[in-house]
């Protein structure tokens, strides 16, 4: 039972991060890789103050999701005037300084050694410190995600997003910012997967550098392209798949020496047939180019 709670735990986690990178790859069309250094800037930021300054969950939480925002943005400045592999590279960059920062700042971060001792959550009185408390907290996060995304994405702001994604030009000679639209999506997208990291990091109660590597990244980039971009439905179909997918090779008792392997080379595969044979993904509606 315990190890159901956690799956669904992990569910609730990649769905946040899911749902965070569709709004920028299948609602404004910026391919991404980077997502993974959010996830982690909220992981470490949250730690760090409830550790080492003794701060509450919901303030470390605040503090945590406005540092993501700002940094999303500062990197988006530069980021969105760019197109294509050039966006990517730049993305890759970004992820590449964060895995740095978070492996070298050992006065800071602890470097490989990680951060342990990471307190549980307590929220007006509720101690989050049992498998099922995570449950509803994760569900809660997750939901709150899910529907601020859905509350953004059927608003103007998600229309002239698409809009900006299927033509810019068009968009701009209508009079749209799309730079700022893009900026704004970018930095959302950030914010978002922040909420996640602060959500895993309590959970862990233990966050070192590879849990937010550049692999991590391109399994959440997985996770929108295999379940779908475009529509809400689709990253939460990736997460689910993405998660029980280990489950699968355990059913076929596949020794442990080489299933991590066998994972990823599934991912690949997968990603493969979805950009071949169904670019939309299983059950998405933004087919990519």
């Amino acid at each position: 039972m315990t190890y159901l709670l956690h799956l669904i735990i992990m569910f609730c986690l990649y769905a946040i991060l899911g749902l965070s990178l569709n709004l920028l790859v299948g609602y404004s069309g910026m391919l991404s890789l980077c997502h993974a250094a959010f996830y982690g800037i909220g992981a470490y930021v949250s730690a760090l103050l409830m550790v080492n300054l003794g701060w509450p969950f919901l303030p470390s939480l605040l503090a945590a999701l406005s540092i993501a925002w700002v940094l999303a943005y500062l990197v988006a400045i530069p980021s969105t005037k760019l197109r294509g592999d050039f966006l990517v590279l730049a993305t890759l960059a970004f992820q590449v300084i964060i895995s740095s920062v978070l492996h070298n700042w050992t006065g800071l971060t602890k470097g490989p050694y990680g951060i342990p001792g990471i307190p549980k959550p307590s929220i007006l009185g509720w101690c989050v410190n049992r498998p099922q408390d995570f449950v509803i907290l994760a569900g809660a996060i997750a939901t709150a995600v899910g529907l601020l995304s859905w509350r953004l994405l059927c608003s103007p702001y998600g229309r002239t997003l698409q809009a900006v994604r299927d033509d810019a030009l068009a968009a701009q000679s209508l009079g749209k910012n799309t730079i700022r639209f893009r900026r704004s999506s970018f930095a959302l997208g950030g914010l978002m997967a922040a909420s996640s990291g602060v959500l895993f990091a309590s959970y862990a109660s233990f966050i070192d550098p590879t849990s937010f590597t550049l692999d991590e990244s391109i399994f959440i980039f997985c996770v929108v392209i295999i379940g779908g971009a475009g529509n809400l439905r689709g990253p939460l179909v990736g997460a689910l798949l993405l998660v029980l997918l280990p489950e699968a090779l355990r059913l076929i008792s596949m020794p442990d020496a080489i299933a991590a392997n066998m994972r990823q080379i599934i991912y690949g595969v997968l990603l493969v047939l979805m950009m071949r044979c169904r670019p939309q993904g299983i059950a998405g509606r933004y087919a990519f180019d």
